[in-house]
C-alpha cells in the first residue's frame, strides 16, 4: 500500500493511492499528477549512509570501509516530489545523487538485524542532493554540503509493502538516464543499516535512514529537470532553481572550486582520477569571510 501527504483545499491531508487516483479519508479524490505534494513523513532526524553502492566505490576507485561511515541532514533540509531544489546564486557544484529512503515505523534501539524488518515502516524516493562547493571545509561532517534547505527531497509516497531486494534505480535528468543502479550492488542491506544506527541512537517512526547512491553522481543546474525512479516506489521529480541571493560573504566558509571540490563534484570525470588522490587545500588559500577569526596564528 501507498501512502502520499498532499495539500488538498488548503489543508495537509494524508491519502491512499489507488492507480493514477490519490483518496482521501473522506472520499475526496484527486489526481496524482496534478496534486500538491508534501514530504510523506515528518521525521524528526534523517541519517545517512556514506557509501553503500559497489558502482560508486569502484568509480571513486577506493575501497570500502569495514562498516559504513554516516552523516546527518537536518529536517529543515526536507522537501518533497514536484518541489524546487534551491542552489545559492555564488555556488556552481550541487549534485544529484538517487537513493531510497528507509521509513522507520516503530522505535528502534539495541535491536538484532533479524528483527529489523519489524521497525520498518516502509520506503520512499529520496534524491540526497550535495552543496560541493563547501566540500573543503565541511568534508567530514558534511553539514553544509548535504544540510542546505531544500536538499532533500523525498516521495512521492510511503510504501509499506515493498521487498527491497534486487531493485533497480535510475536518476535521469532533463530525459537522460544519468545513474543506472540496483540494491543488489548494496553492500550493507537495509536491515544491516536500520541495526547500525539503533545501536548507539534511538529511531522514532517516522525517521529516515538514507541508504546511499549507485556511480554517476554528477553537477546539475538551473532549469534541469531531475527524477528519481525505483522500481517499486515511484518516481519523485524535482527541479533546479538559482536563489536570486548568495550565500553571505559576512560569515562562515566560503564556495571554492578547489580539487576537494571538484574531485568529488566530476566523480569519475576528474582529469585525474586514477592517478592521486585530490590535494587538500592550504588553509591560507581558502578564501575568508569578511568577519575574520579573533585569533589568528
Amino acid at each position: 500500500m501507498e501512502f502520499r501527504r498532499i495539500l488538498l483545499d488548503g489543508n495537509v491531508v494524508d491519502v491512499i493511492r489507488e492507480g493514477d487516483t490519490l483518496v482521501a479519508a473522506d472520499g475526496r479524490r484527486v489526481e496524482a499528477e496534478t496534486a500538491v505534494h508534501l514530504p510523506p513523513v515528518s521525521p524528526t532526524k534523517i541519517l545517512c549512509c556514506h557509501l553503500n553502492h559497489v558502482s560508486r566505490v569502484r568509480e571513486f576507485q577506493i575501497s570500502l570501509p569495514p562498516a559504513p561511515t554516516w552523516f546527518h541532514k537536518p529536517v529543515s533540509a526536507l522537501n518533497s516530489h514536484g518541489g524546487a531544489v534551491v542552489r545559492p546564486a555564488n555556488c556552481e557544484w550541487l549534485n544529484y545523487e538517487g537513493e531510497i529512503a528507509i521509513v522507520i515505523g516503530k522505535t528502534a534501539r539495541n535491536i538484532k538485524m533479524e528483527d529489523a524488518h519489524h521497525y520498518i515502516a516502509g520506503y520512499t524516493v529520496a534524491n540526497d542532493y550535495g552543496l560541493h562547493d563547501f566540500r573543503d571545509t565541511d568534508s567530514g561532517s558534511m553539514l553544509r554540503v548535504k544540510g542546505a534547505d531544500t536538499l532533500c527531497p523525498i516521495g512521492p509516497g510511503l510504501v509499506t509493502d515493498w521487498d527491497f531486494r534486487n531493485k533497480s534505480m535510475r536518476t535521469i535528468v532533463n530525459g537522460d538516464v544519468r545513474q543506472d543502479g540496483s540494491t543488489e550492488e548494496m553492500a550493507w542491506d537495509m536491515n544491516y543499516l536500520v541495526t547500525d544506527m539503533a545501536r548507539l541512537i534511538t529511531l522514532v517512526p517516522g525517521d529516515i535512514i538514507l541508504s546511499g547512491t549507485p556511480a554517476f553522481s554528477r553537477t546539475v543546474y538551473p532549469g534541469d529537470v531531475v527524477s528519481v525512479e525505483v522500481e517499486g516506489l515511484g518516481t519523485l521529480t524535482n527541479h533546479i532553481v538559482s536563489s536570486p541571493e548568495p550565500v553571505s560573504t559576512e560569515v562562515g566558509a566560503q564556495p571554492t572550486a578547489t580539487e576537494e571540490v571538484l574531485s568529488t563534484a566530476l566523480g569519475g570525470d576528474w582529469e585525474f582520477r586514477g592517478q592521486r588522490r585530490p590535494r587538500s587545500t592550504p588553509r591560507e588559500e581558502l578564501p575568508y569571510p569578511t568577519v575574520r577569526p579573533r585569533y589568528e596564528s
